[in-house]
């Protein structure tokens, strides 16, 4: 499988996102439960050195993910669907949580930059209707909506100026980011209209936020996660029912290193 290295930062290395790359492999069906895996051949799908596989799996085995079967190879776990979906509990609680958080530390400026941005959303928003009405490619502009939002929700969570919380829901995603945004446009390409009915509720958490009112920060942020995370969850459990893959024939997605 052609494979591209990884590049990284001080803020994010690369044992931590070789880490995301296998959990949101093992999270998302890539690698089954059961499955045996190497060292080398994780080394070898991800294009990094064993040294970040080694620390990826000892974090993982922390989590119950994986277990050890022998000196340099290992195989996951058996997780049932209600751990995961417990997992997704955390998950959307801990957003709620930098919600609140942000009710409550959010700077003038900050309100006015996460404005700016659905400004800029609402002026996709608009070139993407257009090009549907017309019947013209809209790939583009769909990658840079998701680009948008992407930069709103990293814009809420600095607003909480809480860096455990923010630790903590890195540990408690069920997807990465960027394997969170490639299942995004695989549904949108079977429905243009997927996850608009949640789009305005992006205002309504500025409102509170400017409002300085947590309560409803948090409340308008889990509806909005559980919603979402609630429809990714079922598209994986659609999946995996009319799937004929073998283990063997799974590869970990490469997206998360995007």
């Amino acid at each position: 499988m052609a494979t591209t290295p990884v590049e990284t930062s001080n803020a994010d290395t690369l044992a931590d996102q070789t880490y995301r790359a296998v959990r949101t492999a093992i999270a998302t069906g890539k690698i089954k439960p059961g499955q045996r895996v190497t060292e080398r051949g994780l080394a070898e799908q991800l294009s990094v050195s064993p040294t970040p596989v080694r620390e990826a799996i000892r974090r993982l085995q922390q989590d119950g993910l994986l277990e050890r079967t022998g000196p340099r190879t290992v195989k996951v776990s058996f997780i049932s669907e209600t751990a995961i979906r417990d997992l997704a509990e955390v998950e959307i609680a801990l957003r709620g949580m930098i919600a609140r958080f942000a009710a409550q530390r959010a700077t003038q400026e900050q309100l006015d930059q996460l404005d700016a941005i659905l400004d800029d959303a609402d002026d996709l928003l608009i070139l993407i209707r257009q090009r549907r009405s017309e019947g013209t490619p809209q790939d583009r502009h769909v990658n840079q909506l998701l680009d948008t939002m992407q930069r709103f929700n990293e814009a809420v969570d600095s607003c909480a100026g809480n860096p455990v919380l923010l630790r903590l829901l890195e540990q408690a995603r069920v997807f990465s980011p960027s394997g969170r945004r490639a299942r995004l446009l695989e549904l949108l390409a079977t429905n243009d209209e997927f996850g608009m009915d949640r789009y305005q509720n992006h205002r309504r958490l500025v409102r509170a936020l400017r409002d300085r009112d947590p309560a409803a920060a948090e409340k308008i942020t889990t509806e909005r996660a559980r919603a979402g995370m609630s429809a990714l969850l079922e598209s994986l459990g659609a999946e995996s029912d009319v799937s004929g893959d073998t283990a063997a024939d799974q590869h970990i997605d490469l997206s998360v290193f995007g």
